[in-house]
């Protein structure tokens, strides 16, 4: 079985949270039997951060701009079963539509930030990664939150067929590790910096570490603003590569998790 997926990124974990999932999907998918191809456009803020360069199961397509690859896109598509667009892939809009006229497979769409896509949509923008037509050319939509965003997904942008489909814990990946001096902490969190989080942050981790400024706070992630309200007790690590995530949730006594 061929699967052919437009993503933002695989290569790179820095600043996001979509690589390392994608990650974990196809490991898991080629034992399965499947064969996935997976198309990245080549940015230099990833460029810089990468941290895998081969895909067990599958081949890595970098491109530098979406013309010089669509033939090679276009031929990959239709020899594959299943295509996959997802939220913030650069060329998703071409993507989509090259999918639609080439595609023979099933056509999905996986939004892998669907609170971000229906607040900006309530706000009056459409998000870049789909077209005026929103969700509803295809077969099936994911959706990395349940509830009530999946009706939500078809009431406001049309889609005809909606399934949850929520982050993981890949198990080659995730699992109790010796801790690390360095990481050692009463209470960690793991995220990219993102606003709409920012006020959970504070409330459960910056808060706290003000009122017990003899316990220790590590925060591990990216685009940490020169503002953020930092303290003596609140200690960074500006980027975790996927392979030390076991010994920084090992090393502390709590994690806080935020999505």
């Amino acid at each position: 079985m061929q699967m052919v997926i437009f993503g933002l990124t695989v290569t790179s974990s820095w600043g996001n949270g979509h690589a390392t999932l994608w990650r974990g999907l196809i490991r898991a998918l080629a034992r399965r039997g499947w064969s996935i191809t997976f198309f990245e456009r080549d940015t230099p803020y990833y460029a810089g951060t990468r941290d895998l360069d081969h895909l067990d199961g599958g081949n890595i397509v970098l491109y530098p701009d979406w013309e010089d690859i669509r033939r090679v896109a276009e031929q990959t598509i239709k020899r594959s079963d299943v295509v996959i667009v997802t939220s913030y892939c650069p060329d998703a809009v071409d993507a989509s539509r090259l999918a639609q006229q080439a595609g023979r497979g099933l056509r999905v769409f996986y939004d892998l930030d669907t609170p971000v896509t229906l607040a900006r949509i309530e706000q009056g923008e459409r998000p870049p990664y789909f077209g005026p037509e929103g969700l509803a050319d295809f077969d099936l939509v994911l959706s990395y939150t349940g509830g009530s965003a999946v009706d939500a997904l078809k009431a406001v942008l049309g889609a005809r067929h909606v399934v949850p489909l929520y982050g993981h814990v890949d198990p080659d990946q995730h699992r109790p590790a010796t801790p690390r001096a360095e990481f050692k902490a009463d209470l960690s969190y793991l995220g990219t910096y993102a606003p709409d989080r920012q006020a959970a942050v504070e409330n459960l981790l910056v808060r706290p570490a003000a009122r017990l400024p003899d316990q220790r706070f590590i925060i591990g992630g990216a685009q940490y603003p020169q503002e953020f309200p930092w303290s003596d007790n609140i200690f960074f690590v500006r980027h975790l590569p996927p392979a030390d995530h076991p010994a920084f949730f090992s090393s502390s006594r709590l994690t806080l998790n935020v999505t």
